[in-house]
């Protein structure tokens, strides 16, 4: 993973926005089985509005119009965790062109904090807290380098070590015992979402998650 730049965060959400765009209906089904059925829909308008906005070099800033770009077309609940964590993260960041690859664990670290006191939520509950928090360690274990197979890695496992438990927040609470065994939307959204910015770091030739990364 390189430095973080406005540029680098344009192409990274423009990528997502793409890729969102493909996997919606995915997403839709998986909250259609706990929820509203639209969380596909609110992921891909959310980057796909991002994607349209004109970012500023400073990159605080640039998170910031991301940010505001996801809360004018998404007032679902999931659609403020992911403003919120911009929000958190342009704070972090205000001031500066470049932010190195050291410092996203950090900020990861920050907009998780942000996230649980804006949510009322904690880790083990079955939500996408607990997929930022394990791609965080995932990538502070990592240090330099090549992070994104470890931090793929990571959202999947997330994905797949909740299935087996039942959802303990928001809508999907309501399900009990019904929601073990179902993939956890907003686990699942950020997999595909990390998932996607993957491909937009991967250089030429290297593709996917490989046991020696």
């Amino acid at each position: 993973m390189g430095e973080i730049t406005a540029p680098a965060l344009a192409a990274a959400v423009a990528r997502i926005a793409v890729a969102a765009e493909a996997f919606a209906p995915e997403l839709n089904a998986a909250d259609g089985a706990l929820g509203d059925g639209d969380l596909g829909i609110t992921v891909s308008r959310g980057f796909g509005e991002a994607a349209g906005a004109a970012l500023p070099a400073d990159v605080g800033l640039a998170f910031l119009e991301c940010a505001k770009a996801f809360q004018r077309v998404s007032s679902s609940s999931y659609g403020t965790l992911v403003a919120t964590a911009l929000m958190a993260t342009a704070k972090a960041t205000k001031g500066r062109d470049a932010v190195p690859a050291s410092d996203v664990p950090g900020l990861l670290k920050g907009a998780l904090d942000a996230m649980m006191a804006r949510g009322k939520g904690n880790l083990g509950e079955k939500t996408v807290l607990d997929s930022l928090h394990a791609v965080m360690l995932a990538l502070d274990e990592r240090g330099e380098g090549d992070v994104m197979p470890a931090a793929v890695r990571a959202a999947r496992e997330t994905v797949e070590s909740f299935r087996a438990r039942p959802n303990k927040l928001g809508r999907a609470r309501m399900f009990g015992d019904g929601s073990i065994g179902l993939a956890d939307p907003g686990q699942l959204a950020f997999c595909l979402i990390v998932e996607a910015l993957q491909t937009a770091m991967v250089p030429a030739g290297r593709t996917g998650v490989t046991d020696g990364d």
